[in-house]
Order: structure tokens, then sequence, then C-alpha cells
């Protein structure tokens, strides 16, 4: 595969990243006050709409596209839908902090 052609997926995949976080946020911004929603943590509810918006945004693409829906898209769909939920959450600042307090730490440097 060329690298043009491999750049260009990688940057529509961001780009699709970054909507799908941002209309994450907008959809639980709008239904977390509702009645029984209200109760539930913030995060549980940013996690479930990104489950629920990952899948049906690639039937929408494959249908537009008019691609057979494959086994792995859906697998895919879901690990990307853990990615939006982190992107939409600010979630990459708490997978930093946990990175940053088990990787290795040179004693002598410091």
């Amino acid at each position: 595969m060329d690298v043009n052609v491999m750049m260009q997926y990688v940057t529509y995949g961001l780009a699709l990243i970054g909507v799908l976080a941002f209309l994450v946020s907008i959809i639980v911004q709008v239904i977390k006050e509702l009645p029984r929603l209200n109760q539930i943590p913030t995060s549980i509810v940013a996690l479930a709409t990104s489950l629920i918006l990952c899948p049906m945004a690639l039937v929408i693409l494959c249908t537009y596209y008019k691609m057979v829906i494959t086994w792995y898209y859906i697998i895919a769909s879901v690990v990307a839908a853990f990615i939006v939920y982190l992107v939409a959450t600010g979630g990459w600042e708490k997978v930093k902090s946990i990175w940053d307090r088990t990787k290795y730490k040179d004693s002598e440097g410091e």
C-alpha cells in the first residue's frame, strides 16, 4: 500500500474519531439531565453513548459505500468506541497519569 494512501486513511480515521467524540460530548450534555440518567455517573453515560454511536456510524458508512459488514468491522467499531470515549471525556490525561505512575524511573538520574 502506498504511504500517501495510508496517511490519507489515518487522517480520515482521526477526523472521524474527533467528530464522533464531539457528538458523544454533545449527546451526553443533552441527555445527562434526564430524570433517570441524572443518577448515573456521566462517564458511564458517555461510554454507553459511545458504544451505541460508533457501531451505528459503522453501519451508516457501510451502507453509504455499499460495503458488506463483516464481524471484524464490528469488533473494530467497539474498540474505536473506547477511544472515542477517552477523547470525549478527556481520558488521555487519565491514561497519561497511569502511565507516569507505572513506567520505569531511573534511580540514578533522579
